[in-house]
């Protein structure tokens, strides 16, 4: 790696160990060697959103309202926190 994306890649690391919030993914654990660097984040079990809006026919004013709710909490929490988003999901 260049000092440029090591640079960048402590920032992220940095970022990711203050986030705690339920709608945002947790960063565990890292783990570096002479050649990779690990990050082992929290397990997501409900999936992408894109597949749930294809199995499913159609959403109720509520299940829509219920999504984005926890995808605005997760986004306000992340703006407070002078971090901008790249990969938005909905667990």
């Amino acid at each position: 790696m260049s000092d440029d994306d090591l640079m960048s890649l402590e920032t992220e690391v940095d970022m990711l160990l203050q986030i705690d919030h339920p709608n945002v993914v947790k960063l565990e654990e890292i783990y570096e060697d002479s050649n990779n660097f690990y990050m082992v984040l929290e397990l997501m079990t409900g999936g992408e959103l894109f597949e749930r809006n294809v199995e499913k026919d159609h959403y109720s004013e509520k299940e829509a309202a219920d999504t984005i709710r926890q995808l605005v909490d997760g986004l306000r929490y992340c703006h407070k926190m002078g971090i901008v988003h790249r990969d938005l999901k909905v667990s």
